[in-house]
Order: structure tokens, then sequence, then C-alpha cells
């Protein structure tokens, strides 16, 4: 039981660690200012990962309502379905910023031309990380379960 209660404040704990780093991420690709879309992107990462980890627990390690509750939910589904999609809108996103770490390390400048095509991205993903509560709210109650 304590464990269930621990996983379950860590995912949720997730959202308040990754919400503000993507906010704040297409706040600083907007500004140009590459220290704080690093930082921010960062603490994106820690969250989609705690997310992805406790997740997975939660639904299939047998601390939660059970697989079968999960597997059957439609809402649990659509959540699968916006983290998958948060997660493919991440790559382009992911592997440039990885490309201006490398770049930073060996004392070169940053390719800035994409900037805003990685904000109009940031924005979706924000959106859509925004909505994930409100389907897990769904999901956990059994909303849409025959």
């Amino acid at each position: 039981m304590l464990s269930s209660a621990l996983l379950s404040a860590l995912h949720v704990f997730a959202l308040a660690i990754g919400l503000p780093g993507v906010f704040l991420r297409g706040r600083a690709l907007r500004a140009g200012d590459v220290p704080r879309v690093l930082a921010a992107d960062s603490a994106w990462g820690v969250a989609a990962l705690l997310w992805l980890v406790t997740g997975l627990a939660r639904a299939f390690g047998g601390f939660e309502k059970g697989t079968q509750f999960y597997l059957a939910n439609p809402m649990f589904h659509l959540k699968l379905t916006l983290f998958v999609a948060i997660f493919l809108l991440e790559m382009y996103p992911m592997a440039t910023f990885i490309k201006w770490r490398i770049a930073l390390a060996k004392k070169q400048p940053v390719d800035l031309s994409k900037t805003g095509l990685l904000a109009r991205l940031n924005a979706v993903e924000l959106a859509l990380t925004i909505a994930l509560p409100f389907v897990a709210a769904l999901m956990a109650r059994g909303i849409g379960m025959r």
C-alpha cells in the first residue's frame, strides 16, 4: 500500500517537474536563450523518465487497480496515445538539444535557425501535457469503460 502511494506521488510529482520544464523551455526558445533552453529541457527529460518508470510500474507492476483495469480502459489508451505523441514530437527537439550540448562542450556556436520550429513543437507538447491529467482523472474513475 505504501509503495503504491509512493509511486502515485512520484507520478504526480513528474507533472510538477515536467509542466514548468516544457513551459520554460518554450519561453527560452522564443528568447533564443540556449542555457535556459537546456536547463528547462533537462527538467523535462527527468520528468519524462519519471513518468515512464512510475507509469509502467503502476499499470503493469501490480501496484494499482490491476493490469486488466488499465488494458480495458479507453482513457488509459488515450493517455498512452498522448504520451506517445509527446514522445514522437520530442524526437527532433531531443536530437537538436543533444547537438547543442555537444557544440557547447566543444566551445562551438549552436545553430539557432530552427528555434521557431522548436518553439511550435514545444507548444504542442505543452498542450498535450496539460491534457494528460484530465485524461488521467477520467481513467482513474473508469469513465468510458463498459
